[in-house]
């Protein structure tokens, strides 16, 4: 299995952050793509308009989030793999780091990559730095 972690920036308090990522309209809104997303232990969630779907393992207001998560590009008897967000306040804002584990044997730099630009770039455009 493949795994790898990232990080970055952003000039927004980690309650805004968190919150946005939760929430399917939010997280629609920093991506620029259609989400869902039952906010609570247990609850599904779909991003980048139904490519991307899972369901929330374990919750920390304001500071960690886990998630089962899977793409369309993961076959059937491929299990999910897990995606654990952490956002911890930084002067300035937010520091967004996350650990994408369990994925599929040689789709880790796909995602990787994948994360900066559908992700981070799209955040840096809708916060407009």
């Amino acid at each position: 299995m493949d795994h790898f972690e990232l990080s970055a920036e952003f000039p927004i308090p980690p309650e805004r952050l968190y919150n946005a990522w939760l929430d399917g309209d939010g997280h629609g809104d920093m991506t620029g793509a259609g989400a869902s997303s039952d906010p609570r232990v247990g609850g599904r969630f779909t991003a980048w308009d139904g490519y991307i779907s899972g369901t929330h393992l374990e919750l920390e207001p304001h500071h960690r989030i886990v998630q089962a998560w899977r793409t369309l590009e993961f076959g059937e008897e491929v299990p999910d793999s897990r995606l654990e967000v952490r956002i911890e306040a930084v002067p300035g804002g937010s520091r967004l780091s996350l650990h994408h584990s369990e994925i599929p044997r040689g789709q880790g730099q796909a995602y990787h990559q994948g994360w900066q630009d559908h992700y981070f770039a799209p955040m840096r455009a809708w916060l407009g730095v």
